[in-house]
């Protein structure tokens, strides 16, 4: 007994073993999670300084859209350079403080992700199903009172779960079979009867998680229940085109959470453990800036008058200015 606790006090680093030993697999994945990085980082930074700069995009829902980048920049940040620069030098390893911090930091901002996420919805909600009382109920302090609230209770998320993982006894060989780290990929390394509490916070926070889902669905059937009655077909269309994709990266995201945090297979790395964890880390970050910024009229037009004046200013003054010439008679 003594010999095992020893073990665990002595534990210095872990080891990422998630992504295939193969060269090419390795390269394959690499280029992959490079890629949807740069992407979810262009796409997230330009909504950023769009909705930060232009006086036409300063409503509550774009303010909304903005803590949204904010959080996906952060979001996708924690997990993916790591596992590229892992990649890269062949370096496995991660530090046993590296480990705690990647956990809080990830739950932290998916937390905060799926708190920003209702936030919209029930704006959509108001803005459709009580537009005469919207400027009274979405005013500047209710919106930073609900983006507050949405970052702090990714906060507290974050601490409850890392304190849970972080309180078992850790019996080796520390391999985590994920390429980052996570908390049901820990728990299979926990010493026998150690992980009971951690489940039990996994089980009631995606119990939680599903029933802020049903009054997110609520919120929808309401405001398709107004499009519909809408007499007009172009706002019909423009509710439900705005509408779907939201509650349908919504549903992914839960989805593929529940299954990543309530699944079993982790005491061995697997491609279905690699893509859904690629559908709860990399798709949200990566779609919300097409469905939400790229989509949006005046998003649009907010870059094309940024595109247009760097254009203008292009031609009003060329990099290269000629000397006069002599006059000649």
């Amino acid at each position: 007994m003594a010999e095992k606790v020893t073990n665990v006090t002595s534990i210095t680093e872990f080891l990422l073993m998630g992504l295939p030993d193969d060269q090419v697999l390795q390269t394959l994945y690499v280029t992959f999670f490079f890629l949807i990085y740069l992407a979810a980082l262009m796409g997230n930074l330009l909504t950023v300084t769009l909705t930060s700069t232009d006086q036409h995009l300063q409503s509550p829902m774009y303010f909304f859209l903005k803590n949204l980048a904010l959080n996906d920049i952060c979001y996708i940040s924690v997990i993916v350079p790591k596992s590229i620069v892992n990649s890269l030098t062949k370096s496995h390893s991660i530090s046993f403080l590296g480990c705690a911090s990647q956990i809080f930091l990830f739950i932290f901002f998916a937390g905060t992700e799926y708190a920003l996420l209702i936030v919209m919805s029930y704006d959509h909600y108001v803005a459709i199903c009580q537009p005469l009382y919207y400027e009274a109920i979405m005013n500047r302090g209710t919106c930073w009172q609900m983006v507050t609230a949405a970052w702090s209770s990714g906060c507290v998320y974050g601490s409850i779960h890392v304190a849970g993982t972080f309180s078992v006894r850790f019996c080796g060989p520390y391999i985590v079979h994920h390429f980052y780290c996570d908390v049901p990929s820990l728990l299979t390394l926990a010493c026998p009867g150690e992980h009971t509490l951690e489940y039990a916070f996994v089980i009631a926070s995606c119990t939680l998680a599903s029933v802020c889902l049903l009054f997110l669905t609520a919120f929808y059937i309401c405001i398709f229940s107004a499009a519909l009655r809408t007499p007009a077909a172009q706002g019909r269309f423009k509710t439900f085109s705005t509408c779907v994709p939201h509650l349908t990266v919504v549903t992914l995201f839960l989805f593929s959470g529940n299954v990543t945090y309530l699944g079993t297979g982790y005491k061995s790395a697997s491609s279905l453990n690699v893509f859904m964890s690629v559908l709860y880390t990399m798709v949200p970050p990566s779609l919300n800036p097409l469905i939400y910024s790229l989509r949006n009229k005046a998003v649009n037009a907010a870059l094309g008058k940024i595109l247009l004046l760097k254009c203008y200013q292009k031609h009003k003054y060329p990099a290269v200015l000629k000397p006069p010439g002599r006059h000649t008679k």
